[in-house]
């Protein structure tokens, strides 16, 4: 068979192959679970461990900080790798993508496993620890892009919400297995847990990035970058003309990630800080909580993103942002019960209602707001800016504002403003559930 036959046959439109539907979706999933186990795992560890081993201090305030500081650090390399892979998978192709970030942020999660301490190099250990840190952003910075559009452009048109839905419930699977190796190890005794039962979650993770990158291997580049690729119409500079050319569309994207982002890093890494270090409530409860609340939004992202194959896009941003604006009071009022089943009920809500609602859909909206020729660069970049921003600096700003003011009521408010940068960017968005997967 030629090559323009190859072409035209892989542009047909997917529905006309489920089977290879199935297998795009079932990679691209895997992967991100994948990723998402790996970048998640840090922020567990600086919640419970690095403050100790890697930033001691007089002030356990300042070590948590610090912790939290390093964790951040990979949420600011994320726009890096947002942009560097966007621009090549955008000129290059998706699949290359998809291998070549999975393996980096693998091996850095790996070497993290095989750190040396503070007590054992002194400041080396932390600058290792965050270099290490920035390898894992910036490969998860370039995962996700790929991952989506792969769907995306695989996905027949009325069932694109729900298939890309399916990329989404890679966090949630990796939140549960974060959450549960470390469940696991921190039943060891507190000196065995600090010396070497840390170490587990990112030695063992090296075994899923080889069962990944197999995976992966085996699926078909996307029939509209083939398309694209035989006709000549790849983009010379992907990364001016989504953010340059097309700044409304880069900037909602911002918008619209900022209020899902910060509220889920709030309750899987400060709410941990917090209901540990000012609420006394166990380590391991909490930890029991995100696993419940993460199990029950392997049910709800994809119920979500279904439904937004019916309703469209815009209608989970608006009603996402009004249960923030309403619920960010009553979680900590919640949480202050300290009672395990209210906590856990808490938890539970806040994640499926304040981050699935919008996270559901965001794998295909997203990359549905740019065209083709630039879908890689501008939804990833955009998505990657505002996990920056929002992830990366809400769990230290909440953290601060509670020591500053004693309370919960800052965070809060800090929550319900950015919710209302949401709610606007949404209000400018347009509705994608009818376009074209190759509309510019």
């Amino acid at each position: 068979m030629s090559y323009s036959a190859t072409v035209a046959h892989e542009s047909e439109p997917a529905s006309t192959n489920t089977s290879e539907v199935n297998r795009v979706v079932f990679a691209s999933s895997i992967g991100t679970i994948i990723e998402w186990y790996d970048f998640l795992i840090y922020g567990t560890a600086a919640a419970l461990v690095f403050n100790k081993l890697f930033f001691p201090a007089d002030d356990p305030f300042l070590g948590t900080l610090a912790a939290l500081g390093s964790a951040a650090v990979g949420f600011f390399a994320r726009p890096f790798g947002g942009a560097f892979f966007g621009f090549l998978g955008d000129r290059l192709g998706r699949k290359s993508m998809l291998l070549v970030t999975l393996v980096i942020m693998g091996l850095g999660t790996f070497a993290i496993g095989l750190l040396p301490t503070y007590h054992q190099i002194g400041i080396w250990a932390p600058i290792l620890l965050v270099t290490l840190r920035i390898i894992q952003g910036i490969g998860l910075g370039g995962e996700w892009g790929g991952a989506a559009l792969m769907v995306l452009e695989h996905a027949p048109k009325h069932r694109r919400g729900f298939c890309g839905s399916l990329v989404q419930v890679g966090f949630p699977i990796g939140l549960i297995l974060s959450a549960a190796v470390f469940a696991a190890v921190s039943q060891l005794p507190e000196e065995d847990f600090l010396s070497w039962g840390w170490r587990i979650p990112f030695l063992s993770s090296i075994v899923l990035v080889a069962l990944g990158t197999f995976i992966r291997f085996k699926v078909s580049e996307s029939p509209v970058f083939l398309e694209m690729k035989a006709k000549k119409e790849i983009a010379r500079n992907p990364f001016v003309d989504a953010v340059f050319k097309h700044p409304k569309n880069f900037l909602i994207a911002v918008g619209l990630k900022i209020c899902e982002v910060s509220w889920v890093y709030m309750l899987t890494v400060f709410m941990v800080v917090y209901a540990t270090k000012n609420l006394g409530l166990a380590k391991g409860l909490m930890l029991n909580a995100i696993m419940i609340a993460a199990a029950v939004e392997i049910v709800t992202i994809p119920l979500f993103g279904y439904l937004s194959d019916r309703v469209g896009r815009r209608p989970f941003y608006f009603a996402g942002t009004i249960f923030t604006v309403l619920f960010a009071f009553p979680l900590f009022w919640l949480m202050d019960t300290r009672d395990p089943y209210i906590v856990i009920v808490a938890i539970a809500v806040a994640l499926s209602f304040g981050h699935g609602l919008m996270f559901g859909p965001q794998a295909t909206y997203f990359p549905e707001l740019f065209g083709a020729r630039v879908r890689y660069t501008g939804a990833s970049f955009g998505f990657q800016v505002s996990a920056a921003i929002g992830g990366g600096l809400t769990p230290i700003l909440a953290t601060v504002l509670v020591n500053k003011f004693g309370g919960s009521e800052g965070v809060s408010i800090l929550l319900i403003s950015l919710a209302f940068i949401t709610f606007i960017a949404a209000c400018f968005a347009r509705e994608t559930r009818d376009s074209s997967v190759r509309d510019l």
